[in-house]
């Protein structure tokens, strides 16, 4: 498949990448420092671009089937700004399968309780946290759209790719002993499957082990 991914240089843009290219796909890298992209494959072509110029955006999505959406800031403005810049360059392109990974803090902890407003949630993550919510609140309305979200674990850190891992919907997946915790690698892994074999058409799904 034709994929583009944008933010591919980030800590689960890279994970995302190196997942589809080890699959076979042919993957455009769309990356404000091409220079970021260390990865060597000839199944990848690496362009800079700026995520909130939609006419840009056009541009490169080009030929794209899907369109995975890496990229991630703090500014809540820029973020609804890229969002809404790439649900119009999809339409203009005919794609319609956009993959955006997402963040944990807008999944309940419990029935109406959101992790972002838990007294726990870290002061420090919460523009970023803030900014992808949004994000994913403007993706929602694109009903036209084949969107699919992805929100990690509380915990997403480097780890190896295990491919074992427990999925859910819409709230936080524990294990028994209370822990929320997924590796970029596997995050990675369950994108890609979704990529593939979709199950989650206009919806948000979690996982975890």
């Amino acid at each position: 498949m034709k994929v583009a991914i944008i933010g591919a240089s980030g800590f689960i843009g890279a994970a995302v990448l190196d997942e589809a290219l080890s699959r076979g796909h042919e993957v455009t890298a769309i990356v404000r420092h091409p220079e970021k992209i260390k990865v060597s494959n000839p199944g990848l072509t690496v362009k800079k671009g700026d995520t909130t110029n939609e006419a840009e955006l056009t541009e490169l999505l080009k030929g794209s089937e899907a369109v995975i959406v890496a990229y991630k800031t703090d500014d809540t403005a820029e973020s609804v700004k890229a969002t809404n810049a790439l649900i119009n360059a999809a339409r203009k392109d005919g794609i319609k399968r956009v993959l955006l990974v997402s963040g944990a803090a807008s999944l309940e902890v419990a029935p109406g309780t959101l992790l972002i407003d838990t007294p726990q949630f870290p002061a420090e993550w919460k523009n970023l946290a803030i900014a992808t919510k949004e994000a994913l609140e403007v993706i929602k309305q694109a009903n036209d759209l084949d969107w699919t979200a992805l929100s990690p674990a509380i915990m997403i850190e480097p780890g190896p790719r295990t491919g074992k891992f427990r999925l859910g919907t819409n709230q936080v997946v524990f294990n028994e002993k209370g822990e929320s915790k997924i590796s970029n690698a596997d995050y990675a892994v369950a994108l890609i499957d979704e990529l593939e074999h979709p199950q989650h058409i206009r919806q948000r799904f979690t996982l975890a082990y």
